[in-house]
Parts: structure tokens; sequence; C-alpha cells
């Protein structure tokens, strides 16, 4: 029997949602050096490549990101219009932590770090100068996530407090749990260096 489509499952006005987000496509005039600097960061690999055109993936999906130097392409000005940045979320704060200490060793280092309560989140730059949000959420349930918005921290704080990755790494090796670390500090606020940062 074949499938009803979604919309006469719900109701022809229903509306439909995508079934996932599939990839992102960034133009670059720096072809060679943003795919390898994507693949260190995501651990992803190349499935097609031409002098103008790079697909890469780092799970099932066929491809994640492109990466494409069309002729004539020229530099962003900064704090322009438009899309801010990726984010990339995995499944562990070790592992999080682990790649925060993988990329620091090749040089590679964010200019962010923020808890923003719902999740903890590291923004590096790529060298484009888009930003890339590496981060863990701070629960493990979806509700609790999206009641968070609606928390009292959240109004009272809805940008995060900055924190030090160094001393993150430290806390975690030392055993300290993943609860604790993450814990949301409303009445810190960001500093404004940090906020320049972010905002840039």
């Amino acid at each position: 029997m074949a499938e009803k489509p979604a919309a006469e499952s719900h109701g022809a006005a229903a509306p439909i949602a995508p079934a996932k987000f599939a990839h992102a496509v960034l133009r670059t005039t720096r072809l060679k050096e943003m795919s390898e600097w994507y693949r260190t960061v995501l651990g992803a690999r190349v499935v097609f490549e031409t002098p103008m055109l790079v697909f890469m993936t780092y799970d099932d999906e066929h491809h994640r990101l492109a990466l494409a130097a069309f002729p004539g392409t020229v530099e962003r000005t900064p704090r322009s219009a438009g899309l801010d940045h990726l984010a990339y979320t995995y499944a562990s704060l070790g592992d999080l932590v682990a790649t925060y200490e993988r990329l620091k060793a090749a040089g590679i280092t964010p200019v962010v770090n923020i808890n923003h309560g719902m999740t903890t989140s590291m923004y590096y730059r790529d060298p484009d100068g888009n930003k890339v949000e590496l981060q863990i959420d701070n629960f493990p349930e979806p509700e609790k996530l999206q009641a968070f918005f609606k928390g009292a921290d959240f109004a009272k704080n809805p940008i995060g407090v900055d924190f030090d990755p160094d001393e993150l790494a430290r806390r975690y090796h030392a055993g300290e749990s993943a609860a604790e670390l993450t814990r949301y500090h409303a009445e810190k606020g960001l500093n404004r260096a940090t906020m320049a940062r972010l905002g840039e």
C-alpha cells in the first residue's frame, strides 16, 4: 500500500516541515585552505573535488558542507548582514573537550567560549572569517532544553557566560561531572570583550 503524503495525513492545509537540515554551501576565495580547515575541525572527508568545488561530509549524509570558489567571488566585509555562524553539536562534554584539545594542538583555537545555558559553546573562525560553533547540549532531555528558554535564568541573561576552555578541560579530566561543569550562572553575565568578539 502506497504511503500517504504527509499533507494528506495531517490535512491539506497543514504545512510540511523538512525531514532534516541537509547541508550548507560557503563561497570562498581560499578553497584549499578552507577545505583543509573543515576537514581538520570536523573530521570530515571529501566526497568530490574540483579546482572550483569541494563536497564533504562527516556522517552518512552524502554531503554536509560544500565549498565553492565561484569566479568573481569577493571578500565579505566585516559585520555584513547574513548568516552569522554554523553550529555543530557533539554527543558529550568529553567529545567537546577532546576536540578542543586536538584542535589546540593543531594550532586552531576558539575566539569565544560561552555557556549559553542551553549549550556550552566554543566559537572558531575559518580561514575566510566565518564563525563555526562547536557545542554540546547542557540538558539531555529536549523538554528541559526548550523549558530553559521560558525560565528566569534565560530572561535574566539570554546571551551567556564566558568560560576558560583550558580550565574546563582541567576540571573535566579531574573528574568533575558534566552537570557541574555546564551549570549556568546567569548572574555572572558576559564581559564586554567577549561580547565584542561574538559580534564581529
